[in-house]
């Protein structure tokens, strides 16, 4: 899944990207509101984790633009305010969650769970699809109740992508969007291909199929 990050603390937002590259999300990053209006209005993503002082602004009141302009995506924010007070104003503005500095990075890895399962309708760690299972905590995968298969960092994000998008066709492009950040300048829609192929070996060929000049689907019927 694709995430929002913004924060201008340069140490702090490298540190949590990596964080959360490493538990399977990608990250694109914006140290300021002007950065995130743009890659809002063109890119899409799956949460936000939103810092409140930024340079040219308060985040917060580019939160209540999001949230006047119909995104629905959940918003935690994280933040050195840290009174109560700025807690309720932050909530009632449209947050999901609110998580203040400094903090633990299991913490926030977990709040950031727990938004997307509700998001999504599980209240589990596991995601059940055509006999396939996705446990999100040990980032490993079970076919039709057998052995649990370890996933790369990469594996799990894409498996993860195609099971809460399922039936559907998924052009490499949007892909690539999902799984790597926009400056990352390796990545190319042959990549999918190497990856598609390995996720093939872990859940079987015909669960992700090709359709011929527009991508690939993960099939549940």
């Amino acid at each position: 899944m694709k995430l929002l990050l913004l924060e201008d603390d340069d140490l702090l937002a490298e540190s949590l990207a990596e964080s959360l590259k490493d538990n399977g999300y990608r990250v694109d990053l914006a140290t300021s509101l002007k950065v995130a209006r743009s890659l809002m209005a063109t890119e899409h993503y799956e949460l936000v984790v939103l810092d409140l002082g930024l340079p040219d602004g308060s985040g917060l009141d580019l939160l209540k633009k999001w949230r006047k302009d119909g995104y629905d995506l959940p918003v935690l924010i994280l933040t050195a305010r840290d009174t109560w007070e700025d807690k309720v104003v932050g909530l009632e503005e449209g947050a999901d969650d609110y998580l203040t500095k400094p903090f633990h990075e299991p913490e926030l890895i977990a709040r950031i769970r727990a938004l997307l399962r509700r998001k999504f309708g599980s209240t589990s760690h596991e995601l059940s699809l055509n006999g396939i299972t996705l446990d999100e905590a040990s980032r490993s995968v079970s076919v039709n109740g057998g052995a649990w298969q370890s996933l790369t960092g990469t594996e799990f994000a894409l498996m993860r992508y195609f099971m809460h998008h399922p039936d559907r066709v998924l052009s490499k492009e949007r892909l690539l969007q999902q799984l790597y950040a926009l400056d990352q300048d390796a990545a190319t829609p042959n990549i999918i291909e190497v990856y598609i192929a390995r996720l093939r070996r872990h859940v079987g060929k015909s669960s992700i199929q090709t359709r011929r000049g527009q991508g690939y689907v993960f099939v549940t019927n």
